[in-house]
């Protein structure tokens, strides 16, 4: 199985991050956790970035507040989906991360989530890998499933207590 690539700009990005890893490791697939900063050390992002497919990654996903340049650093150096988590900052609420994130220029696309949205940027990394691997599509059609029908037994159990006739 491949694996995914988890890199964050910096470690206070980790407590958003961990729903990242826990959803990956949910699914049993292989992570690599990295802090690499598109300012502060882009030889080491470029370094993973550029080695990514060869060592056996099949996505990455970077998280980054503010200025959020590490997704688009990332996929600057590499043909591998790049998902993008822009991370909440106290100045603009996750705003400016949000479209340093989802404004990347034409030929280097970045697939971005919500503010703050790892859970969801984990799932889409699964998906891509659940392409070439059954055993994760099935994984991901029974946890649709069980969400389904934890929302039917809500909405039975709602109306039979609030419906009025």
């Amino acid at each position: 199985m491949k694996k995914v690539g988890i890199i964050m700009g910096s470690d206070s990005d980790f407590p958003v991050v961990e729903k990242a890893v826990n959803t990956l490791k949910e699914y049993g697939v292989p992570t690599r956790v990295h802090v690499y900063s598109a300012h502060r050390t882009p030889a080491e992002a470029k370094s993973f970035a550029e080695n990514a497919r060869k060592e056996g990654y099949g996505a990455i996903i970077c998280a980054a507040g503010m200025a959020a340049h590490l997704a688009g650093a990332i996929a600057a150096n590499t043909t591998l989906p790049v998902i993008g988590i822009p991370i909440k900052a106290k100045a603009l609420e996750g705003i400016d991360a949000l479209l340093s994130t989802v404004m990347m220029p034409p030929g280097i696309p970045v697939a971005t989530v919500g503010i703050d949205g790892a859970q969801n940027a984990a799932l889409i990394a699964i998906e891509i890998l659940s392409v070439s691997d059954e055993s994760l599509a099935e994984k991901l059609q029974e946890a649709r499933d069980k969400k389904a029908a934890a929302i039917r037994e809500k909405d039975r159990e709602l109306s039979e207590k609030y419906s009025i006739d």
